[in-house]
């Protein structure tokens, strides 16, 4: 078999907008385990959007986008649905930017032979397949937009805009990068380096040893921080887990050490599949993350699922809702430029 009998189906990101929840939604409110979690998950996000003073915080960890929810996150910001993520390098460029350049994840299948794959230049996140020379692409792309920006230290959110910055002016595929550009909402990428940004941003690095450009990771965590002091009234929707939900959370505990008092998050939904009993900062309840003084616990809801089954419905359900309608767009990205 040839390469492109792998890459045949393209993954269809799925549309919230189409979508009528909140009958299913009201339904699961009525039963147990994961459904009633998942209704109180979605009636928290509702109380969110409709608390005029609550600023949302989307944090993204895990291969969502890739497997169809790519949309999903579009669609947040452009319904004024969130007001700043904070993601994984891969969410942001690996998937979303790949995807605005033109190029496709396919629906692929684990039961095969990697080494096959290997030898044809195809990636694998479960069942997803990806072009890695498309990919390299992607990297070669990042690097170029590296090679024309003045040399300077650059949090992610600063450079994440000038790939939104530059798919207004090549692309119009409405990805998030793009979208959240064109409505002032900020994206961080606390590891920015660990995806294809790395790649790119090595690259321009190699070829300008001398004069380079580079990611202050600390700049992000001040900038996200000033964000939480803005606006002391917060929320947090957080797909898995991992550094993205630490980082947001930890915007409280940095307000404070910077001598600004700001309450704990007043809302937090957190979807996820890790297990609670290692510790792990994925699995860290927010019943424990209230214990370090990140959350409260008024309204607060794990809901133990995997994000591609569930996040749809609880968008969808917002979305019809539509509370959204009436909250005030923050353009939290134009504060730093005062």
């Amino acid at each position: 078999m040839d390469k492109k009998d792998y890459l045949k189906k393209v993954v269809q990101h799925i549309d919230i907008t189409s979508i009528h929840a909140t009958p299913i939604i009201d339904a699961m409110g009525n039963m147990s385990f994961s459904a009633r979690e998942l209704a109180n998950a979605a009636d928290i996000y509702d109380r969110m959007l409709s608390d005029r003073d609550c600023a949302i915080i989307l944090t993204i960890a895990g291969s969502t986008s890739a497997a169809g929810c790519m949309q999903v996150y579009s669609d947040l910001v452009k319904y004024n649905m969130v007001d700043a993520i904070v993601a994984t390098g891969a969410t942001i460029v690996d998937m979303d930017f790949f995807e605005a350049l033109g190029f496709s994840h396919y629906q692929g299948t684990p039961h095969i032979d990697d080494a096959i794959l290997r030898g044809l230049y195809i990636d694998r996140i479960y069942d997803t397949f990806i072009d890695e020379e498309e990919l390299q692409e992607c990297d070669k792309t990042i690097g170029e937009i590296a090679e024309e920006l003045e040399r300077r230290p650059y949090s992610s959110r600063e450079f994440i805009a000038e790939m939104g910055k530059f798919l207004t002016q090549n692309t119009k595929k409405e990805s998030l990068v793009q979208t959240a550009y064109e409505n002032d909402v900020p994206i961080f990428c606390p590891a920015f380096s660990d995806c294809s940004a790395g790649f790119g941003l090595v690259m321009h690095q190699h070829k300008n040893p001398d004069n380079h450009l580079s990611i202050d990771s600390v700049k992000d965590f001040r900038e996200l921080t000033q964000i939480k002091m803005e606006s002391p009234t917060s929320g947090l929707l957080m797909i898995g887990g991992g550094v993205p939900k630490n980082f947001a959370q930890d915007t409280v505990i940095c307000a404070e050490m910077l001598g600004r008092e700001v309450p704990m998050h007043k809302y937090a939904v957190q979807i996820t599949v890790a297990d609670v009993r290692d510790g792990a900062c994925s699995s860290s309840t927010l019943k424990e993350a209230s214990s370090w003084g990140k959350v409260d616990t008024t309204y607060e809801q794990m809901v133990y699922a995997e994000a591609t089954t569930v996040l749809p419905l609880l968008a969808a359900y917002a979305y019809e809702k539509g509370n959204w309608k009436n909250r005030p767009r923050r353009r939290f990205a134009t504060i730093y430029q005062k």
